[in-house]
C-alpha cells in the first residue's frame, strides 16, 4: 500500500495516496481524517485518495486569525481542489464534512462527479447533539472531555474498546476555539430548501444505530435529493465507514461502478 505524500495546502494536512479519479474524504466535527483509515488502502489501487484534516483539527494548523465556520472550511476545500486541479471528484463527507460537501457541491458542481453524505443531515444536528449542550459541556468540563463525550455516544454496540479509544485520542486535538465557532455554525447550517438542485450522483450513508445524526436525517436527505441512494448500514452507528468497514467499502464501490457504467467510463 503506497501511503504517499503528506502534503500542506493552506492550513491543511492532507494526505495523497494512489492514483485515478480523484476521491475526497472529508472528515466530521472534531474528528480527523485518521477516520478514513479503513478506506484508505481499500481505495488507493485504483483511486487517487485525497484526506485532509481540516483546519483546527488533527494534525492541521489552527491560526487564530481565520473562521472555523462550515463556509470556511468549504473554502478551504476549493483551495484544496485548485492546487491538486481537481475537477471531476468524488466528494465523500462525514457528518459535520457531509454539510460542508453539501454546500461544495451547490456552489461549485461541475467540480464533481459525484457526492457521499455518511452520517449527516440537511439542517443542523441531530437531536442528541444540541448545540447548547454541547456548548456547556464544553464550559464544564473542557472542549476535550466533551469531544470524547459525544464520541462515546457515536458508535454501535458492535464497536470494540480499541476502535473507541483511537476515536477517543483523535478528538482530543481540536481547540476549544475552533470546536466553539465550528458547532455553532454547523448548528445553523440549512440545506434542506436547496437540495432539489443536487443534480449530482448521489449515495447516503448511515449506520442504523446512529444516535448523533439519526436515520431519519440520513432518509431525508435522500428524500431531498433527486435520485439519491440510501444505505443503512447494520451494526454501525455514526462512524459507519470504521465500524463495519467491508460493508462500507463494498456499498461505495457499488455505488462508484454504477456512476462509471452511467456515464460510460
Amino acid at each position: 500500500m503506497h501511503m504517499n505524500d503528506i502534503i500542506s495546502i493552506g492550513d491543511m494536512h492532507v494526505r495523497v495516496a494512489g492514483h485515478g479519479p480523484a476521491l475526497v474524504f472529508c472528515h466530521g466535527y472534531t474528528t480527523t481524517g485518521e477516520f478514513w483509515r479503513q478506506q484508505m488502502g481499500a481505495f488507493s489501487r485504483d483511486h487517487r485518495l485525497v484526506v485532509p484534516d481540516l483546519p483546527g483539527h488533527g494534525r492541521s494548523a489552527s491560526p487564530r486569525s481565520r473562521r472555523y465556520t462550515i463556509d470556511a472550511f468549504v473554502n478551504d476545500l476549493v483551495l484544496l481542489f485548485d492546487k491538486l486541479r481537481l475537477d471531476d471528484a468524488i466528494l465523500v463527507g462525514l457528518s459535520m464534512g457531509g454539510t460542508i460537501a453539501q454546500r461544495f457541491a451547490l456552489a461549485h458542481p461541475s467540480r464533481l462527479r459525484a457526492l457521499v453524505l455518511v452520517g449527516a443531515t440537511p439542517h443542523g444536528l441531530g437531536p442528541d447533539v444540541n448545540v447548547k449542550n454541547v456548548l456547556q459541556a464544553i464550559d464544564t468540563v473542557g472542549v476535550t472531555a466533551a469531544s470524547q463525550a459525544v464520541i462515546d455516544r457515536s458508535f454501535g454496540s458492535a464497536a470494540s474498546a480499541e476502535l473507541l479509544a483511537f476515536a477517543r485520542e483523535q478528538v482530543a486535538h481540536t481547540p476549544e476555539f475552533v470546536a466553539r465557532e465550528a458547532i455553532v455554525s454547523l448548528n445553523e447550517a440549512d440545506s434542506r430548501a436547496q437540495l432539489a438542485r443536487l443534480a449530482l450522483p448521489t449515495l447516503v450513508v448511515c449506520g442504523e444505530e446512529d444516535a448523533i445524526t439519526p436515520p431519519a436525517e440520513s432518509h431525508a436527505l435522500a428524500a431531498g435529493i433527486p435520485g439519491a441512494i440510501l444505505q443503512l448500514v447494520p451494526s454501525a452507528a455514526h462512524f459507519p465507514m470504521l465500524e463495519q468497514p467491508e460493508r462500507f467499502n463494498a456499498s461505495l464501490r457499488d455505488f462508484i461502478a454504477r456512476i462509471d457504467k452511467r456515464s460510460g467510463a
